[in-house]
């Protein structure tokens, strides 16, 4: 027995702490994930309450973004050292006290500040779940675990704007922060109580290493964002040369380090580095489809904002039924055949929403975003494992930071993607968007199935 925290056993949790383990994790990843998504939906109210102009509110969003994406990997790498349980309650207790600044925010720098540390919160849990999973569940049932994770996420992120729009027509918008108080603290004691102490690294935590690391994704975020807005050419410059800069003095600083902050000594791992690949081709067809279907939904097809929160439903509950499936059938078939046959599946059902008539009836949108819920639920489960399994013990925390990275950088590019095709081509932006997802997702499939023909350097998928 640890002094603090559940039993450590060599392959996983009995099965009954493994289930309080578990809702512990499956509660941050929600909050983490759901705040990602609600915000979008509540800036028109915010600014209007905070008097603020819509180009300052975006900051609001922007800076979740990019304190959760700019310290995702120091968390990781600190949580090898200090141990995941610890660096996963620190991340709770911090995404819940900020929570609660935002919902009594009284103005918009007060706001934003609040938003900052909820990302940094955010990122601290969402940065090392899944290496949390690899220690809660055996090996032999890793699939399920992953499965379970991907089900949360997907469905946390798909139903975000549904339970934003449901609060705001009850009550005003701090309550979309505030409820996180509650459930933060519920999920903090489950944690303290539930979650196993792992064994630690022996390296020191390089913090100026960490620096280099939150400058470089921190202004390569930016650089995308306000690129895709068609920003001032010069201050989308600096900031790309700043992001390059950073990350030339983050791969020299960390050259020779046993475990990399940014570890690239994973990525020379075929499996681990087409893994990733195919997550940031996914997550970025993802983030296409669901910031450009809304658009296309009421701006095209003329339908309300409630109509489009159930036609974007069936993704949702498909994902939720194919998750669990696919990461069982993970633990016995090959990954790279499971998550191909998603990705395409994927990329087949967004290629189909673009021969729908000008006019299409609920029906026909539904069994579209259906297809792409199968798909995208089918991918998902067997590529975490996958990039887990490709990676030693010992560095579960790096490798957890890169699937959260991935998809996080691949969501945000997707959004990116969105408003630069909207500028670009007017009425014509949500179509395209489509289109681009669509290739996309082919090309996770492209990357998936090379996964068969590659041999792993230690730790093979399945």
């Amino acid at each position: 027995m640890t002094q603090n925290g559940a039993p450590v056993h060599s392959d996983g949790l009995p099965i009954r702490e493994r289930r309080w383990a578990v809702l512990s994790v499956a509660i941050g990843v929600a909050m983490s994930s759901l705040d990602t998504a609600i915000a979008n939906t509540a800036l028109p109210a915010m600014a209007a309450q905070l008097h603020a102009t819509p180009a300052d509110s975006v900051w609001i969003v922007n800076i979740y973004q990019l304190a959760t994406v700019a310290t995702l990997l120091p968390f990781a790498a600190l949580s090898e050292i200090v141990s995941f349980r610890r660096i996963f309650i620190f991340g709770l207790a911090l995404f819940t006290l900020a929570s609660l600044a935002c919902a009594c925010a009284w103005s918009l720098p007060s706001l934003i500040v609040a938003r900052l540390f909820q990302g940094v919160g955010a990122s601290a849990v969402m940065g090392i779940n899944t290496a949390l999973l690899r220690l809660i569940y055996p090996s032999s049932m890793m699939g399920r675990g992953m499965g379970t994770n991907a089900l949360v996420v997907a469905v946390s992120f798909a139903v975000g704007p549904t339970v934003a729009s449901t609060i705001l027509s009850f009550w005003s918008w701090p309550w979309l922060f505030a409820i996180n108080v509650p459930v933060g603290t519920l999920a903090f004691f489950l944690a303290r109580k539930a979650l196993p102490e792992t064994k630690r690294a022996t390296h020191k935590f390089d913090a100026l290493t960490a620096l280099y690391n939150v400058g470089a994704f921190g202004l390569l975020i930016l650089a995308i964002g306000e690129g895709a807005h068609l920003s001032d050419t010069r201050v989308v410059a600096l900031e790309a040369l700043g992001a390059i800069v950073c990350f030339i003095l983050l791969l020299r600083r960390q050259a020779g380090h046993q475990a990399p902050m940014l570890p690239v000594d994973l990525f020379r791992r075929p499996q681990f580095a087409l893994s990733s690949a195919t997550a940031i081709c996914a997550f970025t067809a993802q983030g296409l489809a669901f910031v450009s279907l809304p658009f296309y939904f009421e701006s095209s097809l003329g339908r309300s904002a409630v109509e489009t929160g159930f036609l974007l439903t069936p993704w949702a509950v498909l994902v939720a039924v194919m998750a669990p499936i696919a990461g069982r059938l993970s633990d016995r078939y090959p990954v790279g055949i499971l998550a191909g046959i998603g990705t395409a599946t994927l990329s087949v059902g967004m290629a189909l929403l673009l021969t729908m008539s000008h006019q299409p009836s609920t029906f026909d949108i539904c069994w579209r975003m259906a297809l792409c819920g199968v798909g995208f639920g089918f991918f998902q489960a067997p590529n975490l494992r996958a990039i887990l399994s490709n990676a030693p013990p010992e560095r579960s925390g790096g490798a957890s930071g890169i699937v959260a990275t991935s998809r996080l950088v691949g969501q945000a590019s997707g959004a990116a993607l969105v408003a630069f095709c909207l500028t670009m081509f007017g009425r014509h932006g949500e179509a395209v968007a489509l289109g681009i997802g669509a290739v996309f997702a082919a090309a996770g499939c492209v990357f998936s199935l090379t996964r068969i023909f590659v041999s792993s350097h230690g730790g093979v998928a399945k």
